[in-house]
């Protein structure tokens, strides 16, 4: 990883006013990117030392909402390479007008915007009506993108020019080997970190299995940031709760290394009853049981591969904890092996990734179809590897 020079013209710009470079969608299309032959270039937030490997990096300052709007209109100006990957909706515009004069452009609505800002306390009154107007535009504006790449199946447009699925399944170069469970029971949460996400419920199961230790990972949202400090200072459980920040995707998912279960206790609301929090293929692949809240679909994903449980409440989480640390660890191991199992299953074929990847290719003009094969296999091969 190196900051772009001035000099540098990459094949790829990817573009984010929101996400920072530590993003692990960002981390995992760089990574795609790099396996085919293409050279990067990146324009975020955050820091240097988060940003992918193997892609330059050129820094913007975060200056609030105005800044990011300003952000959102300059950008894909300043952007070199011949074809720009948007990470967010306010971006859509501006690049399409920087498409229109020769550049090719591939759009990421990576989550339903719409149902996202149920989810968001600023997003009432007329803030609300505005965002709401600016996402209904962009998802208007991304169908006739020259790629337009989609989460999931539920995640709008619905219809596209050119729409490619590209499932937040991870990307095992960058999680670790799974591991035997340490000599002390640990849970694991890497994602943002907020109310409506679970935070104060894991906090509430860890004070109520006093055996066990927590780690969080990712950015604590500004309105939690004092109620979590008075936690910390209030309780005694705080020496068992580790809470790191925001941290890139391969240093995070470390910390999987000798934990025993991953943590999913998100609230219900639109986006999430109608999403699978990535967080929960990751954990498979780092062979972590998992406790999530009845949230539709991560509930039938969990129970289907019978790798963890279902529990209402942070009491229920805390019950199912102690008893995989006790008497329940003939269960424990159980869950442990279907994880890994699930894993194996979701990762068969190629990874939607490097499809991503062709596809920027092709727009790119780098090669001929054939060698657009011969990435995809190789890519294969690398993904079925583990």
């Amino acid at each position: 990883m190196a900051i772009v020079t001035a000099s540098a013209k990459p094949d790829v710009s990817i573009l984010s006013s929101g996400h920072d470079v530590a993003d692990a969608r960002l981390h995992r299309h760089c990574a795609a990117l790099h396996r085919a032959g293409l050279s990067v270039e990146v324009l975020a937030r955050g820091a240097v030392a988060d940003a992918p490997e193997h892609a330059g990096f050129r820094p913007i300052k975060p200056r609030g909402i105005a800044g990011r709007a300003m952000a959102a209109l300059v950008l894909p100006s300043r952007a070199r390479g011949r074809v720009l990957v948007t990470l967010d909706p306010d971006l859509i515009p501006a690049a399409r007008v920087r498409s229109a004069l020769g550049r090719r452009l591939a759009v990421d609505m990576h989550e339903d915007y719409l149902a996202l800002l149920e989810d968001r306390a600023w997003a009432k009154g007329p803030a609300g009506a505005l965002a709401r107007t600016w996402a209904r535009t962009a998802v208007s504006l991304s169908r006739r993108a020259d790629l337009t790449v989609v989460a999931d199946e539920h995640v709008p447009p619905a219809s596209a020019a050119n729409r490619l699925l590209v499932r937040n399944l991870p990307d095992l170069s960058l999680l670790p080997p799974s591991a035997e469970p340490g000599p002390t029971p640990r849970a694991l949460y890497v994602g943002d970190v907020r109310k409506s996400r679970g935070l104060f419920s894991m906090l509430r199961a860890i004070e109520l299995a006093p055996e066990w230790e927590l780690d969080i990972v990712g950015p604590v949202a500004a309105r939690d940031r004092e109620q979590l400090a008075a936690w910390q200072a209030e309780s005694a459980a705080s020496a068992r709760v580790r809470v790191h920040g925001r941290m890139p995707p391969a240093a995070a998912w470390r910390l999987a290394t000798g934990a025993w279960a991953g943590l999913s206790l998100l609230e219900s609301t639109p986006a999430f009853e109608a999403a699978i929090p990535s967080k929960i293929y990751e954990y498979f692949a780092c062979g972590l049981p998992v406790l999530t809240t009845p949230i539709r679909r991560a509930a039938d994903l969990v129970l289907g591969a019978d790798a963890g449980l279902v529990t209402q409440d942070a009491e229920q989480a805390a019950a199912a904890l102690r008893a995989w640390s006790g008497e329940g660890r003939g269960d424990y191991d159980r869950y442990r092996l279907a994880a890994l199992r699930q894993s194996r299953l979701e990762h068969s074929a190629q990874s939607p990734y490097d499809r991503f990847a062709e596809a920027v290719a092709v727009l790119a003009d780098r090669g001929s179809r054939s060698r657009g094969a011969q990435v995809g296999d190789a890519a294969t091969a690398a993904w079925q590897k583990r």
